[in-house]
């Protein structure tokens, strides 16, 4: 069959990378020692990591470096010291969350190919398509879509599509969790997740279970209808795990991957005893599927924590040779000529000049033995050829340099391709580099002042309050008749934006297609919180104004550009970034939010689904954690996911003062479960604190400050 699927590896560690190789994998992904989302991988120094890019190319694979954090400000200018030395190596491709980065890159590193890390939680082709145009020449979907979504994208975009195929799941879509972040500090957008999905929950009034740790992904008996929907790359995750696990689970894909190439869909089937090996490789939580043929369920849950697996390591060294040619010539009087071929590539060099034999002339048997003797090195002689004039001699230490020589002109000459130059834009080093204006906007008489809204109770007691400049309405509540007829009964005393869901697949889209002429009627602007809806209202030919939510994160002057570049003038500052990080992003044409029960999760899996049956109803449930912490959850069934909301909400009214000097665009409160009574008390805090001056004391109820004085490392 002529089709090519890459196996990608993971490479931890500079073993784990060579057991790639050796199993067979066509590309690895690994981190260095900055800006991965694996701070707790051992990692490659640079030093490995040099060695590493040409160890994979002379082997004639490729490696990608994983730049799937998110970067603050201060932090984006030693990306093009770190990634230098790589990019003149012939680095083959960097994996990339933020969307700053994907803009310095671009400008910096030309010809690097980027791909769209699944933490940019792509759900769709218009998302796809909006990368694409960007510059991104593959993306990796959020692990959650379907075969057909899968099929769709790759068929609408003709991008490189990369998937996971086997190894820990994510609850979350990833890129959309704070848990760690909010309740530990620990970020999973900067590679410091500490997992606490996967501790125990109770919903209120059921049993303590982990709700939310998924078994792990395993698509070995799927590999037909996978390669049948146009997925180019099967990435298996484990950049935490050891050797022998990569070597046996790269190993397996590779079987059977070459097995459906050379024998289709009728000739496949998985050996019991294959199968058994490969999920032996790592026992934690059981196997599953995944979503590629579901949506969700609770058979993907593994609901009890399982004993303490020690996965044993056995430590092989793992060695790979390429075949390779020669012919030694010897001629009496000239130099010695050695000549390797490789994948049709020549080389020649030369040694000593050959003496005459004055007692025992060279023997040619012995004289191959010894050449072929390639000891460490990255080859081995298939064929050798000695040629000899007559009674020849030469010494033994002149034919092991020869040897040595011929080895590294060759690989000098295999990996010579991937060297690049320099380019044009970036001679004279960074002082040229670092001359962006961080504009401000001009001081407004006050602080503007917005509301998120999402119930009819919410949107009454909103409208109704005089200092409210804009009132968002989150989701398809902003369709309900009722809804429409309030705001119209308001007239143009606010400004209302709908805010559009946070995942929005493919059917999503064709759902929201009747809505567009009564979003165009109704609302004087757009918040959106995925690349999905943004093309889709580019697709519509929408004229209004467009915003940014936190969850599309920009966290440095990069990312501020690449949202300008798309014509959104307005974004929202992300939740992770503190007061200091903040001034130093520029907040000045930025929304701040400033109260709310933050959202810490969005997922595909269903709590209430889980836990009983779906009822197809939108509402609320609540979690408890092992310290009683109360989550919301809600269900948004429309679009068949579930938003986990933090235990506290945010409160900063008794910051004015500190908040007052980022100068933000405007102020947002975020309402989710409070009644109309309780928004109305919640904005009247804030009015006293930022239009009246009054200070303003913080709430005897539990409440978080998130991030504003802490930050995440």
């Amino acid at each position: 069959m002529d089709r090519q699927v890459e196996i990608l590896a993971p490479a931890g560690s500079m073993e784990s990378l060579k057991a790639a190789v050796c199993a067979g994998a066509d590309a690895v992904y690994t981190g260095g020692a900055m800006f991965g989302a694996r701070a707790y991988a051992k990692n490659l120094t640079e030093a490995e990591l040099l060695d590493a890019i040409d160890y994979v190319h002379i082997h004639g694979r490729k490696l990608y470096l994983t730049v799937n954090t998110l970067l603050k400000d201060r932090e984006i200018d030693g990306l093009y010291d770190y990634l230098y030395p790589y990019y003149l190596r012939g680095l083959d491709s960097v994996i990339v969350q933020d969307i700053g980065v994907i803009e310095y890159v671009k400008k910096y590193f030309p010809g690097l190919d980027i791909h769209a890390s699944t933490q940019m939680t792509i759900t769709g082709a218009d998302g796809a398509s909006f990368l694409k145009e960007q510059g991104i020449t593959r993306v990796v979907p959020a692990r959650e879509l379907s075969l057909s979504e899968i099929r769709r994208m790759k068929e609408d975009t003709e991008l490189e599509i990369e998937c996971f195929v086997h190894g820990a799941l994510c609850y979350c879509y990833s890129g959309q969790c704070l848990l760690s972040s909010m309740i530990g500090g620990r970020s999973g957008n900067r590679g410091q997740c500490a997992q606490p999905c996967r501790l125990p929950y109770r919903v209120e009034g059921g049993k303590t279970a982990d709700l939310m740790s998924l078994k792990d992904l395993c698509t070995i008996d799927l590999l037909p209808e996978l390669i049948e929907s146009g997925i180019d790359s099967f990435k298996i995750e484990g950049r935490m795990k050891q050797p022998d696990y990569v070597y046996t689970v790269v190993g397996m894909y590779r079987k059977y991957v070459d097995l459906y190439l050379e024998k289709g869909a009728e000739g496949y089937e998985v050996a019991e005893a294959d199968r058994e090996e490969l999920l032996a490789a790592y026992q934690r939580r059981g196997y599953t599927e995944g979503y590629y043929r579901r949506h969700n369920g609770r058979e993907m849950i593994s609901f009890r924590r399982p004993n303490e697996y020690l996965n044993e390591e056995k430590n092989p060294e793992y060695k790979m040779q390429e075949k390779i040619n020669g012919n030694l010539i010897l001629s009496l009087g000239k130099r010695a000529k050695l000549i390797l071929e490789y994948r049709g590539l020549r080389t020649e060099c030369e040694g000593e000049t050959v003496q005459t034999a004055l007692r025992q002339p060279l023997d040619q048997d012995r004289t191959e033995k010894q050449m072929r003797k390639t000891g460490n090195t990255e080859f081995r002689f298939d064929r050798f050829c000695v040629e000899a004039d007559g009674e020849v001699f030469l010494p033994v230490q002149a034919l092991n340099d020869l040897r040595r020589k011929g080895i590294q002109e060759l690989t000098e000459s295999i990996l010579r391709k991937y060297r690049r130059k320099e380019p044009e834009a970036v001679k004279g080093g960074p002082a040229d580099r670092i001359q962006e204006e961080r504009g401000k906007l001009r001081r407004q008489e006050r602080e503007s002042l917005s509301l998120m809204v999402q119930s009819g109770e919410q949107l009454e007691a909103a409208v109704g309050c005089a200092y409210a400049d804009i009132i968002y309405i989150d989701s398809l509540s902003g369709f309900r008749e009722e809804t429409a007829e309030l705001i119209g009964k308001a007239g143009k005393k606010h400004k209302y934006f709908l805010a559009m869901p946070y995942i929005f697949r493919s059917l999503d889209s064709r759902r929201w297609d009747r809505y567009y002429a009564d979003l165009e009627e109704i609302y004087d602007g757009v918040l959106i919180r995925n690349w999905e809806s943004f093309r889709w209202l580019k697709r519509h030919g929408y004229k209004g104004e467009i915003r940014s939510d936190s969850n599309l994160y920009v966290f440095n002057r990069y990312g501020k550009t690449f949202i300008e570049k798309q014509g959104i003038g307005i974004f929202t500052a992300p939740a992770e970034l503190n007061a200091g990080e903040l001034q130093m992003l520029g907040v000045q044409n930025a929304v701040l939010s400033v109260y709310g029960y933050q959202p810490v999760m969005v997922t595909a899996n269903c709590i209430r689904k889980t836990t009983g049956r779906c009822s197809r109803e939108e509402g609320y449930l609540y979690l408890r954690d092992r310290y009683q912490k109360r989550f919301t959850v809600q269900t948004r069934c429309a679009g068949c996911y579930n938003v986990i909301y933090n235990s506290a909400p945010l409160f900063l009214a008794d910051k004015a003062e500190e908040i007052r000097r980022l100068e933000p665009g405007e102020l947002r409160l975020d309402f989710t479960i409070e009644s109309g009574e309780e928004l109305k008390k919640v904005a009247g805090l804030y009015i006293d604190a930022f239009i009246h001056r009054k200070n303003t004391a913080p709430p005897k109820a539990d409440f978080t400050r998130g991030h504003f004085k802490r930050g995440v490392r």
